[in-house]
């Protein structure tokens, strides 16, 4: 399904479907494609989805880390006059929500977290002395996945573009370190939100004992596998992927 990508003043973003609004943040290395499959099913489903482009490459280097990017879609949420949302965040994308939960939790309705960093992740290293390698892009991109077909010749040519290019390649170290930075273990046992965890059997970036240790930190989650999947279940396995969250919207009257 083809959508209409939005530009309005700082913000780029899709948006589909009317009703309780459900927001939908990418990872470091994703793209708002990443959802497609979720947006399309959510927003027939009477749910408002958004899916907001984050600032990663375009933020001033200093201020390129999680926090910014939480004040990011606090700023977005302000702009489409949204006073409360449900979050899917993947990766890089699932720290923000976190971040965001921490910070203005009143923004924050449920959680849903697939993949998610804020504990442990595995990037693709500190530098890319490879980065003019596509061979080696083209394998780190689908390490990704349990099934190395799901990284498309156009997710690869277009990591590949980002990696080389020295602005773009800082800002991936710069939230790579900034995730670390902003553990969030000792934040978890705090949030009292409703969280779904989603996670691949397979994910090598965030592997399984992560969703374990998520699982066990925060008060309110309910952990669900999904095997034969790496690091992002809603491209890997978006049908299972979306009947897990709509299942698990029912029974915590998400609607």
């Amino acid at each position: 399904m083809e959508y209409n990508v939005k530009t309005e003043g700082e913000f780029k973003y899709i948006e589909a479907g009317e009703g309780k609004t459900v927001i939908l943040l990418h990872g470091l290395m994703g793209t708002l494609d990443d959802f497609a499959g979720v947006v399309n099913y959510f927003s027939k489903k009477g749910y408002h989805v958004l899916v907001p482009e984050l600032p990663i490459y375009s933020l001033p280097i200093l201020k390129t880390n999680v926090k910014n990017l939480a004040k990011f879609v606090k700023t977005f949420m302000e702009f489409k006059q949204i006073p409360k949302a449900t979050f899917i965040g993947n990766s890089l994308g699932g720290h923000v929500c976190l971040y965001l939960t921490k910070s203005f939790p009143e923004l924050v309705e449920n959680l849903v977290l697939t993949g998610s960093s804020g504990l442990y992740e595995k990037a693709m290293g500190d530098t890319y002395p490879k980065r003019g390698d596509y061979e080696y892009i083209k394998a780190k991109t689908e390490a990704v996945f349990y099934d190395p077909k799901t990284a498309s010749k156009k997710m690869i040519d277009d990591l590949f573009a980002v990696v080389n290019d020295r602005n773009c390649a800082i800002r991936i170290l710069a939230l790579a370190k900034s995730a670390i930075r902003h553990n969030m273990a000792n934040d978890l046992p705090d949030m009292t939100v409703q969280t779904c965890l989603i996670w691949g059997k397979q994910d090598d970036v965030t592997p399984p004992d992560v969703a374990e240790e998520f699982n066990k930190l925060m008060p309110n989650s309910d952990l669900f596998w999904i095997d034969r999947c790496g690091h992002a279940p809603m491209m890997e396995h978006p049908d299972l992927f979306n009947e897990i969250v709509d299942a698990w919207f029912v029974k915590n009257n998400i609607k």
